[in-house]
């Protein structure tokens, strides 16, 4: 199966390497950066390109691992191909494809991607929407070449998946830099907190998160909760961020 991706990001950077261990011919990488375009191509023997017009058009998939804010014109170059295409978005309705395009559906990732770390793809939950029955065969087929983990979800399902994540992973990821920078601050190092963060992710593969949390909040503890309030004076957005998190931990338990 040829297959187009259009993208250079982290997104389709993994998704480029995954198709090309899973024996797919990845012939074109598309970006509206032409060196982004070229590093990726490189790195899986593509063709790069950066002008829409230059898009191979004759391809069996076409993988658009783009912003979401830029996934409809895109579609507008491809909505007359042949092969299937496909959206990466968690936050995208697959209405967004225009219903006189044969084939299409939705293959996105439940995961955090950074070019510059190596991932296990098979351990990667595929989330799977189609215009219909005979397309989501298709897509299966795919999806199931790069990993094991196949879910069909509606786009109101898949909205839904994609807010859970950015709470357990884009905020729980800015904490930490909130973390560090509460460190550094004090001239401690970030090193010390790395054991800490390791065993609360391990905790959650064995129990839900509600099961396991701990902390003053939790405990009432109101005296340590001030003095930790007090130590953030002179940072009053920390000091609500705080308030609030305590809260709703309070509330929760």
């Amino acid at each position: 199966m040829k297959v187009v991706c259009i993208g250079s990001g982290n997104v389709a950077t993994h998704f480029s390497t995954a198709f090309v261990a899973a024996g797919f011919e990845l012939i074109q990488v598309w970006s509206k950066n032409p060196d982004h375009a070229a590093l990726l191509a490189n790195q899986v023997n593509a063709q790069g390109g950066s002008v829409k017009a230059d898009i191979n058009l004759a391809a069996d998939l076409y993988l658009i691992a783009i912003k979401d804010d830029a996934i409809a014109e895109m579609l507008e170059v491809l909505k007359e191909v042949r092969g299937l295409v496909l959206h990466t978005s968690g936050a995208t309705d697959l209405n967004v494809f225009p219903a006189s395009m044969e084939n299409y559906g939705v293959l996105y990732p439940l995961q955090t991607f950074s070019r510059s770390k190596a991932l296990d793809f098979s351990k990667v939950p595929l989330c799977l929407e189609a215009k219909n029955e005979a397309v989501m065969l298709v897509l299966k087929k795919v999806a199931l070449a790069l990993s094991p983990l196949v879910y069909e979800v509606s786009s109101a399902q898949r909205r839904i998946l994609h807010l859970a994540a950015v709470f357990a992973c884009n905020f729980s990821n800015h904490l930490y830099a909130i973390g560090q920078d509460i460190l550094e601050n004090n001239e401690l190092e970030f090193e010390i907190l790395r054991p800490l963060i390791l065993e609360t992710a391990e905790k959650v593969q064995h129990a839900f998160p509600r099961d396991v949390q701990t902390g003053p909040a939790i405990r009432n503890d109101e005296q340590t909760l001030i003095k930790h309030k007090e130590l953030l004076t002179g940072m009053p957005e920390l000091q609500d961020l705080y308030e609030t998190l305590s809260k709703s931990i309070k509330k929760k338990h």
